[in-house]
C-alpha cells in the first residue's frame, strides 16, 4: 500500500497511510517528522518522505504525539539507524520504552467486536504489528519549552487523557493544529465524520480527552491535522467545541 501525500501548506504535509496519519514538516533539505504509523507502515513511510524530496537521513527529529504502536511504528528504526532523536512529553517517555502500556487491550476489542467496523480494523491492526512490543529504547523528552528549534518549528501543548503524555503540536505561523488522537475527523470504525473523539474504550482517561479539547480550542488555527481522518479546515475552536458536543 502506497502513502497519500497531501501537501496542506508551504513545507507541511499530511500523509495518509492505512487507517492512520503523520505528518512532514519540511525547511530545506531537513524536515520534522510527526508520528510514524504502524510498524507496518514503514515502506509507506519512507516513500512519503522521498515522495517530498527527502530521506531518512534528513529527519532532523521525531515528534511522537503519543507511544502507541500505530504512531510509533517506526521511531525506534529512525533512531538506531539514523541516529534520529524521537522527543515525546515527559509524562510520555515512560510509555514509549515500554514501562507501561496504556492502550486499548485485546478484551476491550473482544468486548466492542459488536460495533460496525471493528473486526476488520482489527485484523488490519494485528497484520500491520500494531500488537507488537515496539519500545523505544532511549526516547527524550522535549528539550526545550515552547517553540522546538526544529523544522516547522511546533509547539508542543500537552493533552492528555488518551495517554498521559499525549501532546498536540500546533504551528502558529501556519495556523494549524497536528492534533493526533485527542481530536479526529474520522476513524475506521466511527460512523461519523468530521471533529470527534475516538471511541471511549480506545482513551486511558476519557474524561481528561474531552477536558484536553478546551487547550485545543484555546490553540489559534484554522487547518486541523489528525492522527485518523481527513484533514479539517475551519476553525479548531469550532472543531474543538463540535467535538465535545458530539462527546456528550
Amino acid at each position: 500500500m502506497r502513502a497519500e501525500v497531501r501537501q496542506v501548506a508551504d513545507g507541511i504535509y499530511l500523509v495518509h497511510g492505512h487507517h492512520v496519519n503523520w505528518v512532514i514538516l519540511k525547511e530545506g533539505d531537513a524536515v520534522t517528522l510527526v508520528d510514524t504509523g504502524y510498524p507496518g507502515d514503514r515502506p509507506a513511510l519512507l516513500e512519503s518522505l522521498a515522495e517530498v524530496g527527502a530521506s531518512p537521513e534528513a529527519v532532523a527529529a521525531v515528534l511522537i504525539t503519543h507511544a502507541h504502536n500505530d504512531h510509533l511504528g517506526s521511531a525506534e528504526y529512525l533512531r538506531a539507524a539514523h541516529g534520529t532523536p524521537v522527543y515525546l512529553h515527559p509524562a510520555e517517555v515512560p510509555h514509549a520504552r515500554r514501562d507501561f502500556l496504556q492502550q486499548a487491550t485485546i478484551g476491550d476489542v473482544i468486548r466492542n467486536a459488536w460495533r460496525p467496523g471493528v473486526l476488520p480494523w482489527a485484523r488490519h491492526v494485528i497484520k500491520a504489528g500494531g500488537t507488537e512490543h515496539n519500545p523505544v529504547t532511549a526516547p527524550e523528552p522535549f528539550p526545550a519549552e515552547g517553540p522546538l528549534d526544529l523544522p516547522g518549528r511546533p509547539v508542543p501543548v500537552h493533552t492528555p487523557g488518551h495517554t498521559d503524555g499525549h501532546c498536540v503540536y500546533h504551528l502558529p505561523g501556519s495556523g494549524i493544529v497536528i492534533s493526533g488522537d485527542a481530536l479526529v475527523s474520522g476513524h475506521a470504525i466511527s460512523r461519523i465524520q468530521g471533529p470527534q473523539i475516538l471511541p471511549g474504550f480506545f482513551h486511558h482517561e476519557r474524561d481528561r480527552v474531552v477536558a484536553s479539547l478546551e487547550l485545543i480550542g484555546a490553540l489559534d488555527g484554522d487547518v486541523l491535522l489528525p492522527g485518523h481522518g481527513p484533514v479539517h479546515r475551519g476553525p479548531v475552536r469550532a472543531a474543538a467545541e463540535l467535538a465535545r458536543e458530539r462527546a456528550s
